[in-house]
């Protein structure tokens, strides 16, 4: 692998350079396996160490395969401890949200999620209730950025992440919007009913005040303990396992 390719690779970790040349990195075995069979990301080449080329072997032909040392790996990893496999995928186009398609399904909105970790692990969680779309703030932490991307455990590669500006976007959709608030309807006797928007705010200063204005209910996870406030991905979580409570009675 020659030093501008390992260049280009490695300033994928930038938003900017992933922005311009449309591509993103997907590190693991398990993640990129995850990418290969996604409906809708394109994987473009699969760069492994000569250790690892025997697991190759089932990867379809019509992607490019490259073998790599482990020390230029390790140059292209954002990793600590760099895997042995990591994928070049193609960031799909992402078309206008229309309203039907959100119809007969609850989708997550994330206001102004700022944590890498946060947001990876609300799209892993989405994957295991079967919420299969998201919706972002423009000011939410980037869906590509490497520790989103790991944080999701290649669940990424089976959730449509859209970024809107929610000011406009929500008014437009004629469902229910439920807020996490830390004030309203306990959420353990809350009727989701078959469809809504789920919408979650910030780490530190939840839903801003001009998108509570578009809550037709505010819902509060009740407090027991003495915590000061709870984890918005574990919030969410919560909100994810009610839904799916309550489809299940």
């Amino acid at each position: 692998m020659v030093s501008n390719q390992i260049s280009f690779l490695k300033s994928l970790q930038q938003k900017k350079h992933r922005k311009a040349h449309g591509l993103f990195l997907v590190e693991g075995l398990k993640s990129v396996s995850d990418f290969l069979h996604s409906d809708f990301y394109t994987v473009k080449t699969v760069f492994h160490t000569p250790h690892s080329a025997s697991k190759m072997l089932k990867v379809s032909g019509k992607i490019k395969l490259e073998e790599v040392s482990s020390a230029e790996l390790e140059k292209i990893s954002s990793l600590t401890t760099p895997q042995e496999v990591i994928a070049l995928v193609a960031i799909p186009e992402t078309n206008q949200i229309e309203p039907q398609q959100l119809a007969d399904k609850f989708t997550l909105v994330l206001d102004g999620i700022q944590d890498p970790g946060n947001l990876g692990t609300i799209i892993r969680t989405a994957d295991w209730f079967g919420i299969s779309q998201i919706i972002c703030s423009e000011d939410t932490v980037d869906v590509y950025n490497p520790k989103v991307v790991q944080a999701t455990m290649g669940s990424l590669s089976r959730i449509k992440v859209h970024y809107a500006n929610l000011l406009l976007l929500l008014p437009q959709i004629k469902q229910p919007v439920f807020g996490a608030m830390l004030h309203g309807e306990n959420i353990y006797q809350t009727n989701f009913g078959s469809e809504g928007l789920i919408l979650m705010g910030n780490e530190g200063n939840g839903i801003r005040p001009e998108i509570q204005d578009l809550i037709n209910r505010q819902i509060t996870i009740p407090q027991t303990g003495k915590a000061e406030s709870l984890n918005v991905a574990i919030a969410t979580a919560i909100f994810c396992n009610e839904i799916s409570r309550n489809r299940l009675k």
